[in-house]
């Protein structure tokens, strides 16, 4: 089992930024990948970033909506993914959540489907102003 807790939300201008965490704990070791994704209302979930690892390399994965103004990071020892979000547009308004898949797939878009990931975090809200 794999507990995530997503942290770092809140109420921001457009153009300005935030940075999400989420800390792992439990079997952390099991995990191939951990993505976000985020869910506005009234409208479907939809991927947002992934990091995968593969022996010392690591890879990242982006929605089209998000490349070059978000950057997912994780940080082993603490075991922590961060997504650092720059230049923040009012559509970007959603519930943000963390999530942690177990298998690793040799194609890395495979993260972008939320069917590959086992478990997931509660959710924190981003709220960007126009």
């Amino acid at each position: 089992q794999v507990q995530l807790v997503e942290s770092g939300g809140g109420l921001v201008q457009a153009g300005g930024s935030l940075r999400l965490s989420c800390e792992a704990s439990g079997r952390t070791d099991s995990s191939s990948a951990m993505g976000w994704f985020r869910q506005a209302p009234g409208k479907e979930r939809e991927f947002v970033a992934a990091i995968r690892w593969s022996g010392i390399s690591t890879y990242s994965y982006y929605a089209d909506s998000v490349k070059g103004r978000f950057t997912i990071s994780g940080d082993n020892v603490k075991n922590t993914v961060y997504l650092q979000m720059n230049s923040l547009k009012p559509e970007d308004t959603a519930v943000y959540y963390c999530a942690a898949a177990q298998k690793w797939y040799s194609s890395g878009y495979r993260y972008s489907s939320g069917a590959a990931y086992d478990y997931w975090g509660q959710g924190t809200q981003v709220t960007v102003s126009s």
